[in-house]
C-alpha cells in the first residue's frame, strides 16, 4: 500500500463524523454523510492536502458505493411497492428524464453528450441515504415510508439502467441487447431465489450465525460480489450488479430464515455503515474539486441552479404523481423533498462524464455540490413539513409521534 497514513485518517474521520452529528444535532440535524464529505474535503488536496490515492483506497471507495447500492436494493419489498404505487414512480420518473434532458439541452447548448450526463444526473434519488435517515426516524413503516421506498427505487434503478445504456460506449441497440441478456440472467437468479432452499441451508446460518463462521455474511457477500462480476463481464456498471445483489439477497434471507434476516442484515449493515459506505463518502469529499467551484464564478452560480433543478425535475413529478391516498399537501410535498435528495448517482454519473470529457471540471463540481446541499437540506425540510402536519391535526398539543425523537437527534 502505497500510502497507509491515508487510510488511518480516512478512517479517522469515520470515526469523527458521527461524533460531530451527535455534538450538533441538539441544534441543528445534519446527516453524518455531510461531516463525512465536509471532512474529505478538509483532507484533501484543495484545503490541507494530507490525503493522498492509491489503488488500495480507490478499491475501497468503489467497494463503499457498492454497498450503499446493494443496501439499497435490500430494502425494496416487493409485496408493497408493486401496483399502482410502482406504476406512478415509474411514471414519475420517466417525467423527470424528460424534463431533465430538456433543461440540460437549454443548458448546454443543445450539446447532447453533455445533457445526458447532467440530465441522468438530475434524476436520481439517493435512496442508500434516504431509507437510514426515514428507518432511524421511525418513519420507514407505514404507506408514506413504503410510497417513499417505491420512488426513491425507481429514482436509483432508472438512473443506473439509463446510465447502463447510454454511457457504456456501444450503440443504443448493443446496449439494449446486452442490458436484455444481463435482466434474463438475473430473472433466472430470481427464480432460483424464490425457490425454498434445503433445511441445511437454514440450520448452518443458526449455527454460524454467532460464531466465527458467519456462514450467512459470506454467503451474502458472495452474492454481491457475483452480481458484481456478472455485470463487470457484460460491461455494464456495476452498480446495476450491486442493486440487483440487494434484491436478490433479500429474496434468498427472507424466503430461507426469515426469522433471522433482520440479524443477518444487522452484519451486513455493520460492514457497510461502518467501514465501506462512510469510506466512500470521505474519498467523494477528498476528491471533491474545490478549487474547480470556486474558480471564475459561473460553478458557483450553477450550484444553487442545479439544487433547484433537483427539486423542479425530480421532486416536481414525484408531487403531481403520488399515489391518492397519500392525501394532504405535506405528505405529497416530503415525497418531492426525499425523491429530490440525491448525491451517490451524481457523483458517479460525472465522474463517468469527467472521464470521458463530456462535462468540465466546474460543472461536475458544482452538481456535486448541489446534491451534497440536498442531501443536508431537503431531508429536513421533509420533516419539518411533516411534523407540522401532525401539530395541527393534533391541535398543537404536542402528540408523541413514533421516530420524533430520532429525526432531532443522533439518528441523522
Amino acid at each position: 500500500m502505497e500510502y497507509p497514513g491515508t487510510l488511518v485518517l480516512i478512517m479517522a474521520l469515520a470515526v469523527l463524523a458521527p461524533l460531530l452529528g451527535y455534538a450538533t444535532g441538539r441544534w441543528l440535524p445534519v446527516p453524518v454523510v455531510i461531516f463525512e464529505i465536509v471532512l474529505g474535503i478538509l483532507v484533501g488536496p484543495d484545503v490541507l492536502g494530507w490525503a493522498h490515492h492509491d489503488q488500495v483506497i480507490d478499491t475501497l471507495s468503489d467497494l463503499g458505493l457498492s454497498m450503499l447500492i446493494f443496501l439499497a436494493g435490500y430494502e425494496i419489498r416487493f409485496a408493497e411497492v408493486r401496483g399502482s404505487t410502482l406504476r406512478r414512480a415509474g411514471a414519475a420518473w420517466v417525467l423527470s428524464f424528460a424534463a431533465g434532458l430538456g433543461v440540460a439541452l437549454l443548458l448546454s447548448g443543445a450539446d447532447l453528450a453533455k445533457s445526458l450526463v447532467i440530465g441522468t444526473a438530475l434524476t436520481s434519488t439517493a435512496l442508500g441515504a434516504v431509507l437510514p435517515i426515514l428507518r432511524d426516524a421511525g418513519r420507514l413503516e407505514g404507506r408514506f415510508g413504503s410510497v417513499v421506498m417505491a420512488f426513491g427505487s425507481v429514482g436509483e434503478f432508472g438512473p443506473i439502467i439509463a446510465m447502463a445504456l447510454l454511457f457504456s460506449g456501444r450503440s443504443p441497440g448493443a446496449a439494449s441487447a446486452v442490458l436484455a441478456v444481463f435482466a434474463v440472467l438475473t430473472a433466472g437468479a430470481v427464480f432460483w431465489a424464490m425457490r425454498p432452499r434445503p433445511p441445511w441451508f437454514a440450520r448452518i446460518i443458526a449455527m454460524t450465525l454467532h460464531s466465527s463462521g458467519q456462514f450467512a455474511v459470506r454467503f451474502v457477500m458472495l452474492l454481491l460480489a457475483g452480481m458484481l462480476g456478472l455485470a463487470h463481464v457484460f460491461g455494464l456498471d456495476t452498480l446495476l450488479g450491486a442493486f440487483a445483489a440487494g434484491m436478490l439477497t433479500r429474496l434468498v434471507l427472507q424466503g430461507a430464515v426469515p426469522e433471522r434476516s433482520d440479524a443477518v442484515l444487522e452484519r451486513v449493515e455493520a460492514i457497510g455503515f461502518g467501514f465501506l459506505v462512510p469510506f466512500f463518502y470521505i474519498v467523494t469529499g477528498i476528491d471533491f474539486d474545490l478549487a474547480a467551484l470556486l474558480d471564475g464564478g459561473r460553478p458557483l452560480v450553477l450550484l444553487p441552479v442545479f439544487l433547484l433543478l433537483f427539486l423542479l425535475v425530480r421532486g416536481v413529478p414525484a408531487y403531481l404523481l403520488a399515489p391518492r391516498d397519500l392525501t394532504g399537501r405535506a405528505p405529497r410535498a416530503a415525497l418531492g423533498l426525499f425523491s429530490s435528495t440525491c448525491l451517490p448517482l451524481v457523483v458517479a454519473i460525472t465522474a463517468i462524464g469527467l472521464d470521458d470529457q463530456v462535462i468540465g471540471a466546474g460543472e461536475a463540481a458544482a452538481l456535486v455540490a448541489a446534491a451534497m446541499v440536498s442531501v443536508l437540506v431537503f431531508p429536513l425540510l421533509a420533516f419539518r413539513l411533516l411534523r407540522r402536519e401532525e401539530d395541527e391535526e393534533d391541535g398543537g398539543g404536542g402528540r408523541a409521534v413514533p421516530g420524533r425523537a430520532a429525526e432531532s437527534g443522533e439518528a441523522w
